[in-house]
């Protein structure tokens, strides 16, 4: 199966039931997929709208799919998922985080910029390469949002979720994530850099409603809590 990304909703006549397929993946369903007019496809806008479509017309930097089918939002949750976390010092590892989380199904990323952050930017647009071929590999109709990188004391005026978690390792009674998430709920949780969060940016978080948690016993890297966190919420939900 080939799914196709309609980066720009422009691309989609619903009148003539037609996408255009332009840029990226145009060339890549010409010159690398090869196809034929009449083969069939799918493509997503990302937004929950899925399309199942045959090949109508082909040439050197174009690709018109006929759309046969359409789907909405195919596979939306109940819940939306939103992780505010720190970029590792190596980017590879916080790429790994964004390809599998996308996989596993997640609405928001937000990296944040802490006191204790070895790396303080990043390169959003290679970050949403990796989000979108994970999303295709997935065949997922959703494309995760990725913000810009956002000073930690910035964050709180961006969240909107109804429940709100920070995971920090300085020692308290912190309760077990899976027990204090509730079930359909929409949920930021805050993941640290490698370095922890500082005692005032975990002052500032509870002041501002979060909720301090821990995901089990083990002392985690950053980017595995935030894969753990993720998966957390999704095995609650399911």
């Amino acid at each position: 199966m080939h799914l196709f990304y309609i980066e720009n909703t422009q691309w989609i006549d619903y009148h003539n039931d037609a996408i255009m397929l332009q840029d990226d993946e145009a060339r890549h369903a010409v010159k690398v997929l090869r196809l034929k007019v009449m083969d069939e496809v799918f493509a997503t806008d990302g937004l929950g709208n899925w399309f199942q479509c045959s090949i109508s017309d082909i040439g050197k930097r174009h690709c018109i799919l006929k759309i046969e089918n359409h789907i909405k939002n195919k596979g939306k949750r109940n819940y939306k998922l939103h992780i505010a976390v720190a970029p590792t010092k190596n980017i590879k590892r916080f790429e790994w985080f964004l390809e599998k989380a996308t996989e596993m199904g997640i609405d928001e990323i937000t990296p944040i910029i802490t006191e204790h952050s070895e790396r303080r930017d990043m390169k959003i647009e290679r970050s949403n390469r990796v989000i979108t071929s994970a999303m295709k590999q997935s065949l997922k109709a959703y494309h995760p949002i990725l913000n810009e990188p956002v000073r930690f004391e910035d964050l709180f005026e961006k969240i909107n979720e109804q429940e709100l978690f920070i995971a920090h390792l300085i020692e308290e009674k912190q309760v077990d994530l899976k027990h204090a998430y509730t079930k359909d709920s929409d949920v930021c949780i805050l993941i640290g850099p490698e370095g922890d969060f500082s005692e005032k940016e975990i002052e500032l978080a509870i002041n501002k409603g979060f909720k301090a948690v821990k995901m089990g016993n083990e002392r985690l890297r950053t980017e595995t809590a935030a894969l753990f966190a993720t998966a957390n919420i999704h095995f609650v939900n399911d």
